[in-house]
């Protein structure tokens, strides 16, 4: 039986005359953590926002390849964009709350899906905070602003926002990265609970982050993918050179 929910195949992207990603395939195991590890400029951020076609946005982008959802190419002009990006929810490197209330962040996205129920809301509103592992932080002043929270808190709100509509695929681009070592861990922690509901898919730069909680490993490097398979494997019996390289610290 398959149990990828993502499969890449092939995928080439160039920002004009620049190419960023080379012949790209790696599957994505559903209810797992996948990391993207590499050094700066290697890819893997433009290879997480190529999943839910975050990449659109960006003038002069050009992609050719194959990114299977479910069975289906991601690129299909027949895809519904905001459809996809629903089901595929993006957590930036930097906390990004809206500048209204928390209640008002996590409801945006159900607002804008036709729910508008404040009942059912409300109950969104406390399921996706939990899931966050923020409810009990924040569930006196719901009405305040999000955007005086703590770094580590903001970074929860943006998950628990992103959850607020029930996606099936979680992306986090370097989530820790602005984030001291206490909210980096109450992070990996939640990474690893979402994984019990979730796939998730993790760019980090961080080489012990990834073999802490992810359950495979992709290296990249100059918009290849190198080596992909199970984190212990990676880690600890790396099959390329320069896959050893890089986690030994050669790497340069």
């Amino acid at each position: 039986m398959n149990d990828n929910i993502i499969e890449i195949n092939t995928l080439n992207l160039w920002y004009g005359e620049n190419r960023a990603l080379t012949d790209v395939s790696l599957p994505v195991r559903k209810n797992k953590i996948t990391a993207l590890i590499g050094p700066s400029g290697c890819g893997k951020s433009t290879l997480l926002r190529s999943i839910n076609r975050m990449n659109d946005l960006i003038l002069k982008c050009k992609i050719e390849g194959q990114i299977m959802y479910h069975g289906q190419n991601i690129y299909d002009p027949s895809i519904d964009v905001n459809s996809l990006r629903k089901r595929i929810g993006m957590i930036f490197q930097k906390p990004n709350p809206f500048p209204m209330s928390i209640r008002d962040n996590i409801t945006y996205g159900p607002k804008i899906h036709g729910i508008t129920d404040e009942k059912e809301l409300d109950e969104i509103v406390e399921r996706s905070l939990m899931q966050a592992a923020l409810w009990n932080e924040v569930s006196d002043r719901l009405n305040q602003s999000a955007l005086a929270l703590s770094g580590g808190q903001q970074q929860r709100l943006c998950i628990a926002r992103a959850l607020s509509v029930s996606p099936e695929v979680i992306l986090m681009d370097e989530p820790t990265s602005a984030l001291d070592p206490l909210a980096t861990s109450k992070i990996e922690d939640l990474a690893c609970e979402l994984e019990k509901e979730y796939t998730v898919i993790i760019v980090t730069h961080n080489m012990q982050q990834a073999s802490r909680i992810s359950d495979y490993t992709g290296f990249m490097y100059i918009g290849k993918m190198i080596e992909f398979g199970d984190t212990e494997s990676i880690f600890n019996r790396p099959t390329e050179n320069l896959t050893e390289r890089y986690i030994t610290g050669r790497f340069g």
